[in-house]
């Protein structure tokens, strides 16, 4: 994996979202800063809690002038149906052949239980209104990421 950097561009992308519309990273551009979350899969416990935890900041996030594009390889209708159950307030986008992952570096090789298998690993992306990568989380526990976000938020655009 070649994870992006701090200082990297971001790839732009289109992708759909949970309704099945296009959302393209560039549309944020000189508008709004932007948290792109990359998680293995909806709906299974550990993506359940960081959405959630999420959600439950949404508003301090939106005061930050920020908006939250989580991204899995999830079809569409699996998105809706992760957004309704838990009531997310914020856009998931579906990248089934992964290359929006692939193009961030967060596609790779991944052990569960003895088994090696290529997935998603959990990493997220600030990326300014330049489209610049400002910070990678990469070290985080699934309950806490909305912390660490917020917490980098309040350092970064006081």
């Amino acid at each position: 994996m070649n994870t992006l950097q701090a200082g990297d561009k971001a790839p732009d992308f289109t992708l759909q979202d949970q309704h099945d519309n296009s959302v393209t990273l560039s549309q944020f551009a000189g508008k709004k800063n932007v948290l792109v979350y990359f998680y293995p899969k909806a709906m299974t416990p550990g993506c359940t809690v960081q959405a959630q935890g999420l959600r439950d900041i949404q508003t301090q996030i939106q005061e930050k002038d920020t908006v939250v594009l989580g991204i899995s390889i999830d079809p569409v209708k699996r998105l809706t149906k992760f957004e309704e159950k838990h009531d997310l307030n914020f856009t998931l986008l579906s990248d089934e052949d992964h290359q929006i992952a692939d193009a961030f570096g967060v596609w790779g090789l991944k052990k569960f239980m003895g088994k090696e298998y290529d997935g998603i690993h959990r990493l997220s992306f600030l990326i300014d209104k330049e489209g610049t990568v400002i910070h990678v989380f990469n070290k985080f526990k699934t309950k806490d990421h909305h912390t660490v976000v917020l917490e980098k938020l309040n350092e970064l655009l006081a």
